[in-house]
């Protein structure tokens, strides 16, 4: 029998996807739609996944969702409620040469994955995959996530098992434009204020704080790294697109004027910081899909940013409202599948029409 090998996941031995983070030769991961992917040449490949605390607390609302593909055919769809789990992804009687991605289909702040060394025979290889031509960055909150996108009933509510980031817009998108990305994206989160009932103000709760970060969770990698605390390094991945969804969880806060300026000087804060740490990318700026009353907000911050920088690689794209009726909606009254697809229709359209993409 061949001698193994163990191939540690990292910059240079794959193309890793998102934010990750290599730890004790685990590649960890928080953020929506983050992991890995690469060139697998050989007969049998076997992959194994580690939790966090989530994945042995009990709570099945919390585990993480992760997937893995072959070839783009979605082969492992899992909830991650064991400690450890081995997947036999591919096994043949001559050796084959496939694409393989491993990434988080849930969002960040219940759980986060880490992606062990992948054990193979001494003949076999495994490479990067393929930068493609266009890099992406999603900046947003449960929309960007694909919160409840498994879940035709709006009176039901969060769960990491209905959640895809696959079949929302912003990954939607990215594969329009044949795009690598990396989501930057919390439920609940705003610019000024998380989500709130009683017009409360909820600045923990805001992603301008955690954008330089691997993300916020309420568990740690490899149950000792706290996420929130760990910098994110921009020089490994740099954005030509940046796309901000945000302003939806704002919205019940920001209900006077007063509100409506302080969030218009927050968000054009938040700009600035975006484009301190990416400044060769294009900025856009979407929202509309859950509600529309910041928009002319939203609006005034991009006069203002291009006022105020004199740069103007920035875009307004306004979005429609979801069409319960006509297209569905899922839990918590969040958008449907199929409201997620015409969004990245038009976005993608805006994108292409803008920077003159065919």
């Amino acid at each position: 029998m061949n001698n193994r090998k163990a191939i540690v996941l990292n910059d240079k031995s794959v193309k890793t996807i998102g934010r990750t983070y290599l730890y004790n030769d685990t590649l960890w991961a928080a953020f929506s739609g983050a992991g890995a992917e690469f060139i697998f040449t050989g007969k049998k490949l076997e992959i194994t996944v580690i939790g966090d605390f989530a994945s042995t607390a009990g709570n099945d609302e919390n585990y993480a969702r992760i997937a893995i593909y072959v070839d783009n055919e979605r082969v492992v769809d899992d909830m991650l409620d064991e400690k450890e789990k081995t997947y036999k992804v591919l096994e043949s009687e001559s050796a084959e040469c496939r694409n393989v991605r491993i990434i988080k289909l849930s969002e960040c702040a219940m759980s986060t994955f880490g992606i062990k060394p992948v054990m193979i025979a001494e003949d076999e290889k495994i490479e990067p995959a393929p930068a493609k031509n266009i890099k992406m960055e999603f900046i947003g909150d449960s929309i960007t996530c694909g919160y409840g996108v498994d879940d035709p009933d709006k009176e039901h509510h969060f769960k990491t098992a209905t959640e895809d980031v696959t079949k929302a817009y912003a990954y939607k998108t990215a594969l329009a434009l044949n795009a690598d990305y990396s989501m930057v994206s919390v439920s609940g989160y705003g610019i000024i204020s998380g989500f709130t009932n009683d017009g409360n103000k909820i600045p923990q709760q805001t992603i301008p704080q955690y954008y330089d970060k691997l993300g916020f969770s309420y568990n740690k990698f490899a149950d000792s790294i706290t996420v929130s605390e760990t910098e994110w390094d921009f020089e490994r991945y740099k954005p030509d697109i940046i796309v901000i969804n945000l302003g939806t969880n704002d919205m019940n806060y920001a209900t006077t004027d007063e509100r409506k300026a302080e969030f218009e000087d927050g968000y054009l804060d938040f700009l600035k910081k975006v484009r301190s740490l990416n400044p060769d990318s294009y900025i856009f700026q979407t929202y509309g899909v859950m509600g529309t009353s910041l928009e002319e907000n939203i609006e005034n911050v991009r006069r203002k940013y291009m006022s105020e920088t004199g740069n103007e690689r920035i875009t307004f794209i306004p979005l429609t409202m979801q069409d319960e009726d006509a297209d569905g909606i899922v839990a918590d009254w969040h958008p449907s599948p199929k409201t997620h697809s015409l969004v990245s229709q038009k976005v993608t359209a805006a994108i292409k029409e803008t920077l003159g993409y065919k």
